[in-house]
């Protein structure tokens, strides 16, 4: 077994202190601020290259830059990562995003990855003239994944759904490879579109025993669709020589929170219409006491960013034993981030993945081309 890790490119800016955004929140930074320049996000996706990260997340929403252009002239700087494109179905047609998909894995060499984000803040999504409730924009969801599954098996499809309509629509070239799809959502009825329609489903980073209640609960809606699916999570990541040195880091994280702030950001996060949202509020309850809620799994983050809100932090040794945990439930893969992207990159990669290897739970994935970019397998 080898399990995939994937690494962030920080599209809405960069800084040795948490920036916060996502989920209907501006992005603010609690510290100097690095922008999100194609330099930059460069720097970072090369260091995950070398390292060992299959992929990398980039965000979407009116907080950060676009997602599709920033990862177009970011892969151009880059040989084998690939990009977990995050990006609303019901903010451009399913033949033009199959299209869109297609170009990009033509031009990058089979490089894409999608993360579908349906969209749980209504008042964000009318900004971009959706107007559909949250139920409805699963549903055509669904619509919008069975056009594009369809499409990029060669097929001309006609479609009159309850919200997308397509008449005689095709490509006039396939993907190759097709994109995996990865997809998240909490409520039952994202559980069924995930069932139907994705290849990942990925969980914001809650306690393992919530994790393997959802892990089961989609699980056994994919079995009677007939299909198996892998699993992922998003979490942070403060890991460092000794255990006390990382906690000694989320600690100067935390002390950079300024209170005002930290009420206004809940206050906002606590009117999402995310169930998601609602369990990661629900892990801290906005209180700066108690936030580590599982052994070295920290919910701090949370109190200034939306979306994923937790934090694995401890030694390197505590890191990987948190991360085989996940595995054990059934995670195959891991999106993680931390600040700032590029340092926290190498602590991680320099630090965690060789100890994984060593206990074979994870090889570089291009040991065979990179060479002495690969790092050395830890000794245990």
């Amino acid at each position: 077994m080898s399990l995939t890790f994937h690494w962030f490119l920080p599209t809405n800016g960069d800084s040795r202190d948490v920036v916060g955004g996502g989920h209907g929140s501006p992005a603010a930074a609690f510290g100097r601020y690095r922008p999100p320049t194609v330099a930059y996000l460069s720097q970072i996706a090369r260091a995950a290259e070398s390292l060992g990260f299959t992929g990398a997340l980039t965000p979407t929403g009116a907080w950060c830059e676009d997602a599709w252009l920033a990862t177009a002239m970011v892969s151009r700087h880059t040989e084998h990562l690939k990009f977990l494109i995050a990006f609303r179905p019901g903010f451009v047609s399913p033949t033009l995003a199959a299209q869109m998909a297609s170009t990009f894995q033509r031009q990058s060499g089979g490089r894409l990855l999608l993360n579908v984000v349906t969209g749980g803040e209504s008042h964000e999504q009318r900004a971009y003239g959706d107007f559909l409730d949250k139920d409805d924009r699963y549903r055509r969801t669904g619509e919008f994944l069975h056009i594009v599954r369809q499409l990029w098996e060669g097929k001309t499809v006609d479609l009159h759904g309850e919200h997308l309509r397509v008449e005689d629509a095709r490509l006039t070239r396939v993907p190759d490879p097709v994109p995996d799809i990865y997809f998240g959502g909490s409520s039952p009825i994202a559980g069924e579109v995930a069932a139907r329609h994705v290849d990942v489903y990925l969980t914001w980073g809650e306690p393992p025993a919530q994790v393997a209640e959802k892990i089961s609960r989609i699980r056994s809606l994919a079995a009677r669709e007939g299909r198996t699916l892998r699993f992922g999570i998003r979490l942070h990541v403060i890991t460092r020589d000794t255990s006390a040195q990382a906690w000694a880091e989320a600690g100067r994280l935390l002390d950079g929170f300024d209170p005002q702030t930290v009420r206004a950001v809940q206050t906002g996060l606590s009117q999402s219409e995310s169930e998601g949202q609602r369990r990661m509020l629900a892990l801290h309850g906005g209180s700066r006491d108690a936030l580590e809620i599982h052994p070295n799994l920290w919910a701090g983050i949370g109190l200034v960013r939306g979306g994923a809100g937790t934090a694995l932090v401890g030694s390197h040794e505590e890191v990987a034993e948190r991360i085989k945990d996940y595995a054990d439930l059934g995670i195959d893969e891991f999106v993680l981030s931390g600040y700032p992207h590029l340092e926290e990159a190498y602590w991680f990669g320099e630090g965690v993945l060789p100890r994984l290897a060593a206990q074979g739970l994870w090889q570089h994935p291009y040991d065979d081309r990179a060479g002495s970019a690969a790092p050395v397998p830890f000794a245990v």
